[in-house]
């Protein structure tokens, strides 16, 4: 179903920015992006929180191994799924972190639609959460395609 000017309704509700999308505009894209996941794997997911924030930090890109932090637009941080167990000691909360300059970086070089482009950086994060790795990622990704 389209409107008068032929885009599609469900398109016309998402913001069009003209100005830099801030970090409280890329968290809203990920909590919708959040809210399409199928319930049954987000009910995997409710105790992983969501950060943005501008840059990854200097420890965290020597972690990672990573030269710039312009590499990095998002991160899981936690315990996948597969690796616990019901007699687990307490542990650090799982968090996603998404980066903002580097997310709007890849967005302008690459034109893709930025709420596409969030749901993609955060569905990448959340299969991290349970347990594939990159290459697996990647693997989908390219069967995807």
């Amino acid at each position: 179903m389209t409107e008068d000017d032929g885009v599609p309704r469900r398109l016309t509700s998402l913001p069009r920015f003209t100005t830099p999308p801030t970090c409280a505009d890329i968290e809203a894209l990920a909590e919708r992006a959040l809210a399409s996941i199928p319930q049954a794997l987000r009910r995997h997911i409710d105790n992983v929180a969501i950060a943005v924030d501008e840059l990854a930090d200097d420890a965290t890109l020597m972690e990672m191994g990573i030269e710039s932090s312009w590499d990095l637009t998002g991160l899981y941080r936690g315990t996948p799924l597969h690796l616990r167990h019901s007699g687990q000691v307490a542990r650090e909360p799982d968090l996603i972190s998404l980066y903002r300059q580097p997310i709007l970086l890849e967005w302008i070089e690459d034109g893709e639609d930025l709420y596409r482009l969030v749901h993609n950086v955060l569905v990448h994060e959340i299969a991290h959460h349970f347990g594939f790795s990159d290459a697996e990622i990647d693997a989908l990704e390219a069967a995807d395609d």
